[in-house]
């Protein structure tokens, strides 16, 4: 204590009881601090740092003494080895001898001088010799065993049973070593291979020949322990360093392969590249689960113990396979679900819409195109509600995306106006979404079934041009997936028909989040999760059909999971109707209390005035009204096969969306003869290429087909010149 402080911090007098009972002044008590001047705090604190920096990276310094769950794991199998130890040992005792005796039965029959007899076709010369050779190791067998009885004989009755208590431990010592399990020992084979399990878990070894099984790395390569194998869940969880220039991305693309070698289903198989600061492009992660993990009853939703929710945090979406909460940020981003039906891709979009119900702030669209009453719940809280699949509701749908469209433009003009201390960014911030008289909330737009709008061939008038209703609402959409996000709007589309013919390759191109549920093939499951996925480990056509709500969700932003997670496998929550009515009633009521009730569900149904035109040329489209009396204009008759492959290709052909398309898939899609085919193309252009593709196993190869640019020039030749495709079809036989 510095006693000597003239101007201490916290002065008062100590009063001491004395015998008589009085009170007694014994002077200032003066509060101090303990000052240890051999070494200035900072510097303590650095070499503190600096120590602990060492003991966290040190490859010298054991993982388990690093973590606690590494300290946990490796007592737990201390206890393990301890108490399998003596069975352990008494096997090892029981293969050596058995080594030794095969090793005995070699020598006493002369087996090598026999076998090299054989191959020099000399054996009926020598098998005097054998034979002699043979007898005499058989007497010597006789004369060591009979020592070795007198010596046990004359010890026993000299020193006593301790020398051979001692003898006996020293020779089951050298049994167990010779028995001990090693590569290349003879003897170590079993006749009849038994079950593969998940015996890795304790030799790795098994976990090497694994990953060679399945071809991921050579004979003559291993692995390099990064963490040891430690219980994670209901599993087991491992991270190893492959050899130098193998990829992580062929472990994850070739995650079958490895799971038939470690004898597990590919669903109880979580293989992923680590990354970041801490991993590399040849460092695995792999989880390994004990049974199926999704065979459990599904959770409900934990939104249902909720009175309100924040909207700009990520909503309970489900659980991994480890058993983590996954959350869905929807906030400045979008979402695409996609599935054949019944598979629960209207639970999904309901799991989203439920964390913005419980936000009294938050206002909502909701366009149900199934026509049923899954979403007529959310009439109580929505601010625009139709349910329906008619051609009024596809033109209804229209003038919700022109008002939108015409919202997010007022909200980048207002935005301009404010403030950076209240608008730091061209973005919505939470308090500015809450602010009433800014009139920026969050603004969600679910629109399930989408595939009804965007098919739709009502014709509109769009700045004098007549297209379709589908395709203006393909573009209002798209042009809502860019700019909306910033400005606070939440674009959440459902589809049971995810192909490239019904959502544009535009508009798929901008939707942030995915979840594709169970789909047919591969292609329709890359369509919803985006190019070559299934080649990065990702397709749900693979998943099971009794895996209700479980799909493979590709978020945009960080979830459980990491941020840097390229996609994973999610079970979504289970919310019955009865479960979603609630949370409606709920959501209904925090509005009712905040006065932010408004459109439908305050009885106010009535369309604002828009200027279609204006939002026509916000989008680059250039719309006027809607009338559905005017006919397209006649469209030119392309011949056959060209108008096939163009129905056939539909948007991808007219929107980019792919670049090249295989011969095989056109011939097998248009049910035509290969050589008529190919020579008929010629005769427009269209000449078939060869080109490297992605195969379904991952590796590229070579195929012939026809390059998109080349079919659209085609079309664009024929349609200004029809009187010679005319001549050309005429000529065809």
């Amino acid at each position: 204590m510095n006693a000597a402080d003239n101007n201490p911090v916290n002065a008062g007098t100590l009063p001491a009881r004395v015998g008589s009972g009085d009170v007694e002044h014994v002077g200032p008590v003066l509060d101090g601090e303990l000052i240890d001047d051999t070494l200035p705090q900072p510097r303590r604190q650095a070499t503190r740092r600096r120590f602990a920096r060492w003991w966290q990276h040190s490859p010298r310094v054991p993982s388990w003494l690093k973590s606690k769950p590494q300290a946990v794991q490796a007592a737990k199998d201390a206890v393990a080895w301890l108490l399998k130890s003596p069975f352990r040992f008494l096997g090892a005792v029981v293969r050596g001898f058995v080594v030794g005796a095969r090793w005995w039965r070699r020598w006493v029959r002369v087996l090598d001088y026999r076998t090299a007899a054989e191959e020099s076709d000399k054996l009926a010369d020598k098998f005097t010799e054998i034979r002699e050779l043979t007898l005499f190791r058989w007497k010597v067998t006789g004369a060591v065993l009979a020592a070795l009885a007198v010596a046990v004989a004359v010890v026993d009755l000299v020193y006593g049973g301790d020398p051979l208590w001692f003898a006996g431990a020293a020779a089951s010592v050298a049994l167990a070593i010779l028995g001990r399990r090693k590569d290349g020992s003879p003897g170590r084979s079993p006749a009849l291979a038994g079950p593969r399990t998940l015996r890795w878990t304790m030799d790795p070894q098994i976990l090497v020949d694994a990953f060679r099984d399945a071809k991921l790395i050579g004979k003559d390569e291993s692995l390099r322990l990064v963490e040891r194998a430690t219980r994670v869940g209901e599993g087991w969880a491992i991270t190893v360093d492959l050899p130098a220039t193998r990829k992580a991305a062929d472990v994850v693309k070739n995650r079958d392969a490895l799971a038939s070698a470690l004898a597990v289903d590919e669903v109880q198989l979580i293989v992923e590249r680590v990354r970041g600061s801490g991993g590399h492009a040849g460092r695995v992660s792999m989880w390994v689960a004990d049974e199926d993990p999704y065979s459990a009853p599904p959770l409900p939703t934990p939104l249902l113990g909720v009175t309100r929710w924040d909207a700009w945090r990520p909503v309970p979406f489900g659980r991994d396979a480890r058993d983590r909460r996954i959350d869905l940020p929807l906030v400045w981003t979008s979402l695409l679900v996609g599935a054949i039906p019944r598979q629960g891709k209207t639970f999904a979009a309901r799991l989203a819409a439920a964390g913005l119900i419980l936000d009294a702030w938050v206002r909502l669209y909701v366009a149900d195109f199934k026509a049923g009453k899954d979403w007529d719940a959310a009439g109580q809280v929505a601010h625009r509600f139709m349910s329906g699949d008619e051609s009024e509701h596809v033109l209804a749908l229209v003038d919700w995306l022109v008002e939108l469209v015409a919202e997010v433009q007022g909200r980048f003009r207002r935005m301009r106006e404010l403030d950076d201390l209240t608008c730091p960014e061209s973005k919505v911030t939470p308090e500015m979404s809450r602010d009433t008289t800014l009139n920026m909330p969050i603004t969600a737009i679910f629109i399930d079934e989408v595939q009804v709008p965007l098919e739709d061939r009502t014709p509109v008038v769009v700045q004098g041009k007549k297209v379709t209703a589908g395709e203006y609402v393909g573009e209002l959409l798209t042009w809502l997936a860019k700019k909306g996000p910033a400005a606070g709007i939440v674009l959440v589309l459902a589809t049971q028909r995810p192909d490239s013919k019904t959502i544009p390759s535009g508009l798929r191109a901008v939707l942030g989040s995915r979840f594709a549920l169970r789909v047919m093939d591969w292609r329709d499951s890359n369509i919803v999760l985006g190019e070559q996925m299934n080649t990065r480990g990702f397709d749900s056509s693979r998943l099971l059909p009794s895996h209700k709500g479980v799909g493979i969700l590709r978020p945009d932003g960080d979830t459980a999971a990491g941020a840097d997670v390229l996609a994973m496998t999610v079970r979504t929550y289970y919310m019955p109707n009865e479960d979603w009515q609630t949370i409606c009633q709920q959501g209904r009521a925090i509005r009712e209390a905040a006065g932010t009730l408004t459109g439908h569900a305050a009885g106010q149904d009535t369309m604002p005035a828009v200027d279609h035109a204006a939002v026509a040329r916000t989008i680059g489209a250039g719309s006027g009204s809607t009338p559905t009396t005017p006919e397209p204009a006649e469209p030119v008759e392309l011949p056959e096969p060209l108008a096939s492959v163009v129905d056939y290709l539909g948007d991808d052909l007219d929107k980019g969306g792919r670049e090249f398309v295989p011969t095989a898939e056109l011939v097998d899609a248009l049910n035509v003869e290969p050589t008529a085919f190919g020579r008929q193309m010629g005769d427009y252009g269209c000449r078939s290429e060869r080109y490297r593709v992605p195969g379904e196993n991952g590796r590229t190869r070579q195929i012939r087909g026809y390059f998109t640019a080349d079919i659209r020039t085609a079309v664009e030749a024929v349609a200004k010149s029809p009187i010679e495709a005319d001549r050309l079809d005429e000529d065809d036989p």
